[in-house]
């Protein structure tokens, strides 16, 4: 006899219903790009305000050849955000851009704002110096607005490259200039912002850096239900002011408004009751239901919808004609995971990872690049433009990196016609720079923590300017609890040659253990040299780290420096990158320095920290500093603990 179908069904009810509530309660979107269709969740200025470039050109330089002069734009998302139900009760929200304001003639147009209104329209004759946010009869107006401005227009504008924040005018209660963050808003070149509001403070980062901080009450100057979104404007001068990407997260309080979705919710429950009370009279009386034989698919589809901010899924037949059907000729590059191909995607170049048919974590690395890089954005990482599972095939889709990987460059790879480096110590230390960022932002920057554990020269990509973007985060596995350093695993992650060697010993992937392969990486850019042979990987002393410990130990690290520079590099600060390398990869991971010790030490903030002239011992269990241990010392060098390691 089987047993009562009713456990189960009450089940599938009590999930249905949590899920439901949690859609009334949040108020979520992500634009990763801009493509054309996106034009129907937003509402967009006429005349003004167009997507062009996988971009919202908020004020477009141009129209039909004639340059647009005194000009405003706005684009909004197209549903309202409900803000606040009483003084007592009022939402919070996170929101992260992208910008890229270019200015097109001297000096430029005005500048761009994000914008919280009650009222979706553009407000007339709101170009030049109103910003397109109110105009000289801002009575009555209902905004709060963040601006990026471009141009000092009167005398209570700082320069001409600052942010301020401006409630019903635009004449900033709080404004800060951002020259001496050394950013330049119009330079044409994208920045990054946060916006984080919790109900009492409003706080602000650009490009990782907080830079403006304010303790406000929305609810005053907001009407309940508000509209979020940007504006531009331009004068008598031009410039392209543009969102390049876009994602909001906030806690949408309910109300009245809501009662007619709860009806809809309570219809649909009701039809999902007799629908599987079939499904179960049917199982009851003529047994199972034969399996979905696309079952692996919605599985995976469940896993990747079950995040919060899931990219663009694409169809297989678009990206099939995106690279002209997987063509050899567009193949760039092949690994364990899958073949990678350059396609272009409406204007725009993309490149499409075909993951193998062979691989057998295939699946898992897939659903983890979507989950954790789809809910990142950070200059410095590879940006996930969207993912497909169709026809048993698993694709994604990452923005393009015309320099490809690093290890190319540093290597030299004949087959890439790289015969020989062409990377001098200025881009050695800004692509050192640029992946320690990006590895600080996961560890310490982003609302959950995230391990990579797969830090290595093939998985740092190269844009058109050898800017480093960390990708490729099959391996990755984000934890939730934040103060949290450690996440638990049976399995082995990474690559010979860039594992700590704790790795093979304990059952933790952690944080210390992504600061020790991107010590390796730093020795490999700086030397020019690979960290290990893969015969190598039971062998916890890595080559690269011994050999550049025993010029270390002769004093004489600066000689560990790559060859092919012919000596064109800065000695002194080669030697702080290298002695950096080495406390990353010190055998005993108490000793080693956070992420964000790494970046002050290559921003030139602090010295890096004392490491042994002779590489110490790898023992198990690893013991943390300790009082006695900080005042031996070995041959003249004294082994300090690093002051932020208590934090982690």
């Amino acid at each position: 006899m089987r047993s009562s179908p009713l456990p189960p069904y009450f089940l599938i009810l009590l999930v249905f219903l949590i899920h439901c509530s949690i859609q009334v309660s949040c108020f979520r979107f992500n634009f990763p790009t801009f493509e054309k269709d996106d034009e129907k969740q937003l509402i967009l200025s006429e005349d003004t305000t167009d997507i062009e470039q996988n971009a919202i050109q908020v004020t477009p330089d141009f129209s039909n050849g004639i340059y647009i002069e005194t000009k405003s734009g706005r684009a909004v998302y197209k549903k309202p955000f409900r803000l606040w139900r009483d003084s007592h009760t009022i939402a919070s929200f996170n929101t992260t851009f992208v910008l890229n304001i270019e200015k097109k003639t001297s000096p430029g147009g005005e500048g761009l704002a994000f914008i919280i209104a009650g009222n979706s329209t553009l407000p007339p004759n709101s170009e030049g110096r109103w910003l397109g946010i109110v105009n000289s009869n801002p009575n009555g107006s209902q905004v709060v607005a963040m601006e990026f401005d471009t141009r000092k227009s009167d005398d209570q504008d700082l320069d001409d490259n600052h942010i301020g924040l401006d409630i019903n005018s635009i004449n900033s209660m709080l404004s800060v200039s951002l020259t001496r963050f050394g950013f330049n808003i119009s330079g044409g070149r994208d920045l990054w912002a946060l916006l984080q509001y919790d109900g009492q403070n409003l706080t602000v980062r650009v490009n990782e850096t907080l830079v403006l901080s304010q303790r406000l009450d929305l609810s005053r100057y907001l009407p309940k239900e508000v509209f979020v979104g940007f504006s531009a404007s331009t004068s008598n001068e031009t410039q392209l002011n543009c969102v390049i990407s876009w994602e909001f997260f906030g806690t949408d309080i309910e109300g009245e408004g809501n009662l007619l979705w709860v009806a809809w919710i309570m219809i649909a429950v009701v039809i999902l009751v007799l629908f599987i009370g079939v499904l179960f009279y049917l199982y009851w009386r003529i047994g199972p239901i034969e399996e979905d034989l696309e079952g692996a698919q919605k599985n995976i589809e469940d896993e990747i919808r079950r995040s919060d901010f899931a990219p663009k899924k694409f169809r297989f037949s678009k990206l099939k004609q995106a690279t002209s059907n997987f063509s050899p000729n567009n193949k760039l590059g092949k690994g364990g995971f899958g073949t990678v191909y350059k396609g272009s995607w409406g204007n725009k170049d993309v490149a499409v990872k075909r993951v193998s048919k062979k691989s057998n974590q295939g699946k898992q690395e897939f659903i983890a690049e979507v989950t954790t890089i789809g809910n990142l954005n950070h200059k410095n990482l590879v940006k996930l433009i969207g993912w497909c599972y169709e026809r048993r095939e698993l694709l994604l889709v990452y923005e393009y990196m015309p320099n490809g990987s690093l290890d190319k460059y540093i290597f030299c790879d004949k087959k890439a016609g790289i015969v020989e480096s062409r990377l001098n110590w200025e881009q050695r230390q800004n692509i050192i720079q640029g992946a320690a960022q990006a590895l600080e932002y996961l560890h310490n920057g982003c609302q959950n923590r995230v391990l990579h554990r797969d830090i290595k020269a093939s998985n740092i990509m190269l844009d058109s300017e050898f800017i480093a973007k960390l990708g490729d985060f099959g391996l990755a596995r984000t934890i939730h609890e934040k103060e949290k350093a450690y996440h638990s695993t049976i399995e082995i992650a990474g690559t010979p040659g860039y594992m700590a060697p704790e790795t093979f010993l304990t059952s933790r992937a952690t944080v210390e253990i992504d600061v020790y392969s991107f010590g390796v990486l730093i020795l490999e850019v700086v030397c020019g040299r690979k960290p290990g042979n893969k015969s190598e990987q039971k062998n916890y002393n890595n080559s690269i780290v011994n050999w550049v410990w025993e010029h270390y130990k002769n004093g004489k690290i600066t000689a560990a420096v790559d060859s092919r520079m012919d000596g064109n590099f800065v000695e002194n600060e080669a030697e702080r990158v290298l002695i950096l390398g080495l406390a990353c990869c010190h055998p005993n991971p108490h000793y080693r320095p956070c992420m964000r010790t790494v970046s002050q030490v290559l921003l030139g903030g602090i010295d890096p920290p004392e490491v042994p002239q002779e590489r110490p011992s790898f023992v198990l269990p690893a013991m943390p500093p300790s009082f006695t241990q900080m005042e031996y010392s070995l041959k003249g060098s004294q082994l300090n603990p690093f002051t932020d390691l208590a934090g982690r």
